[in-house]
């Protein structure tokens, strides 16, 4: 099903689960996990049977963010030769697999457990949903190390979070609890250590039961009309909704609900 060494595919049902799995290294980003996680949205996005996708880490950690002792060595490495060729066809593809440069059609949630910090809550800014165990920590340390979190949060947290919670994250690199992360919204649940992929694929199964071509529409709306004005983003709704009524799925969720069964939807 794919992956690589630092990235595992597994499907569950409807929905295709990414884990981070480089465990020894607080799955400290590395090329063979960008590759694997770029090829992930993409095979996702391709196969109409996946309805959504959940992304989480191997061993209790979520994403500790870039590899510093390899971007601290000599030539600024890292682990993964062998994947180089594929950044040389695509000098793109690590923002691309951080999703700062890729969106995927299908619904992102996040599972997070342990560190979630740096790039890791760079790439958490790309999803949709996000569920963390109480003991995660979160947080843009980039600012203690003298780099810059280009990952794409000094344009992302301001428009996902209050800008004063933003700034305060970005500019002091300070830790984040769960609980300080869900106050101020940057979390959507918080749950017992141990069970955010439990309740990450509950949510997934939610989503995967409803018509698929109806939740792709409703993600790109919300996506599409972020920076436009009211008047706009109304027309654009008219633009990407009306034409789900025409569906066979549009008239398959309402017949099912009146002969009280469940609906069975083709994406068609």
């Amino acid at each position: 099903m794919g992956g690589t060494e630092h990235l595992t595919v597994e499907r569950v049902g409807a929905t295709l689960v990414l884990t981070l799995n480089r465990p020894e290294a607080k799955n400290a980003l590395s090329l063979p996990m960008l590759v694997g996680l770029y090829d992930g949205w993409l095979a996702a996005d391709a196969d109409d049977s996946i309805r959504s996708i959940v992304l989480t880490g191997a061993g209790g950690t979520f994403c500790a963010g870039m590899d510093l002792k390899a971007l601290a060595s000599d030539d600024g490495a890292m682990a993964g030769q062998e994947y180089r060729d594929r950044m040389k066809e695509d000098p793109d593809l690590h923002w691309k697999a951080m999703l700062r440069h890729h969106r995927p059609r299908k619904p992102v949630i996040a599972a997070v457990e342990g560190y979630c910090v740096a790039g890791g809550t760079e790439i958490l800014q790309g999803t949709d949903i996000r569920v963390a165990g109480e003991s995660a920590t979160l947080g843009l340390f980039e600012v203690r190390r003298a780099l810059f979190p280009i990952g794409g949060s000094t344009v992302r947290l301001p428009r996902q979070i209050p800008r004063t919670h933003a700034l305060e994250m970005l500019l002091t690199g300070r830790p984040y609890s769960a609980a300080e992360a869900k106050d101020i919204g940057l979390i959507g649940h918080v749950v017992p250590d141990g069970t955010a992929l439990e309740r990450a694929l509950e949510i997934a199964e939610q989503i995967n039961a409803n018509g698929p071509l109806a939740v792709e529409a409703v993600k790109a709306s919300v996506y599409d009309t972020a920076e436009m004005t009211e008047t706009e983003g109304l027309r654009h709704e008219l633009e990407r909704g009306w034409p789900i009524f025409a569906t066979a799925d549009a008239k398959e969720g309402p017949r099912a609900f009146a002969e009280k069964r469940p609906a069975v939807f083709k994406r068609a």
